[in-house]
């Protein structure tokens, strides 16, 4: 969708999330050292509980866009609705961006050249798992992590990566979820070479042992029921150990679920999967970060005003769009305030019944941290 130019209505001095508030969780970005990925190393962002000592590992990772052009503005903050999730439930959380996305090193080296007659999705797998392997390596030595009791969190490629790190594990690791694992999804409800796909999940079944959870929603439009279940039990017939769900139809495309606006459906399912593993690790829930106390944009509905509170505490670089009507959209972790701008402008215009109509809402950080709020 081509942006259209819009005035802004609304203007609001913000700064960063939650400062001046008790918090218990912190949140910091950093690299990881890795072999493979050049003095870069790969870009990685910790949340983690405040309260002392060592807690068990919960590693993140990301699925990959259609358009290549897309890697590059990637970045590990995207994942932090999901990363404080974790966390608050005793995690020592990192999200860690595999080479070849945003500011990692190493170049892209995944490519499973799916549409091609030689697609070889097994080594596109593996590859990406050596990144997660190599991260949970040097986490392991941290003073944060309890490296006694890791898992592996992946959405799309993510949880594809996720599968074939399980089929040679890393020490410690002891549970895995796999939110719309798989690769190869270059147009809506179609994947290349489905058959190279699914030998590759037998492939992967035939050495993992670890325990695994699998979410792939009804309505997934990257990889639908059909195939899912074909991945699923594959695996299993392989010797894999999965739990699948099918989840209800999220949104206009269930493979979105895992994001924050899916935390009321998924978290749910993480939690019965890990009370399920024994890693309970906390009765009750660590608080999220506090919002500032900003009045939200008049037209708001009741749901989009508590979006719009989670949103200020997100990082930036972020932007949100409201339309007449009530209807918003809004990006975060983005690498320029144009780039944010643009998202959030076309997400706010998707959702909204009058194309075209969406204002944007300019956030600027204030060095005196004080907040005002003007139409």
């Amino acid at each position: 969708m081509t942006a259209r130019p819009i005035s802004v209505s609304l203007a609001l001095l913000l700064f960063t999330t939650g400062l001046g508030h008790a918090q218990d969780l912190a949140e910091n970005a950093f690299r990881i050292p890795a072999q493979h990925a050049g003095k870069k190393g790969l870009e990685a962002v910790m949340v983690r509980p405040t309260e002392g000592g060592p807690h068990p590992l919960a590693l993140l990772t990301h699925g990959t866009p259609r358009e290549a052009s897309e890697r590059a503005g990637m970045s590990p903050w995207q994942m932090l609705p999901q990363a404080r999730e974790f966390a608050r439930r005793g995690w020592t959380t990192v999200i860690v961006l595999r080479r070849g996305y945003g500011d990692s090193g190493g170049g892209y080296r995944e490519d499973a050249r799916a549409c091609s007659r030689r697609a070889d999705y097994y080594d596109a797998g593996k590859e990406s798992a050596k990144d997660l392997r190599e991260s949970i390596a040097y986490l392991s030595k941290l003073p944060e992590v309890d490296a006694s009791r890791i898992i592996s969190v992946g959405i799309s490629t993510g949880g594809f990566a996720t599968v074939a790190l399980t089929a040679e594990p890393p020490p410690g690791l002891v549970a895995a979820i796999s939110f719309a694992g798989g690769r190869g999804a270059t147009r809506p409800d179609e994947v290349c070479n489905p058959g190279e796909l699914i030998r590759a999940f037998h492939e992967f079944g035939e050495k993992s042992r670890i325990p695994m959870l699998w979410v792939y929603s009804e309505n997934d439009h990257f990889f639908g029921p059909q195939i899912a279940n074909s991945f699923f039990e594959t695996f299993r017939n392989a010797g894999g150990k999965a739990t699948f769900i099918r989840a209800a139809p999220y949104h206009r495309d269930g493979h979105g679920l895992f994001s924050m606006g899916g935390i009321s459906i998924w978290a749910s399912m993480v939690d019965d999967f890990l009370e399920s593993q024994k890693l309970t690790l906390r009765k009750t829930l660590l608080s999220l970060p506090e919002p500032p106390d900003v009045a939200p944009p008049a037209q708001l509905k009741a749901g989009g005003q508590e979006e719009f509170r989670a949103f200020l505490t997100l990082p930036p670089y972020k932007a949100l769009a409201v339309s007449p009507e009530g209807h918003l959209g809004y990006a975060f972790g983005r690498r320029s305030k144009k780039d944010a701008e643009k998202l959030a402008k076309e997400r706010c215009e998707e959702n909204s019944a009058r194309s075209g109509t969406c204002t944007l809402v300019s956030v600027e950080i204030s060095s005196a941290g004080r907040h005002s709020g003007s139409n």
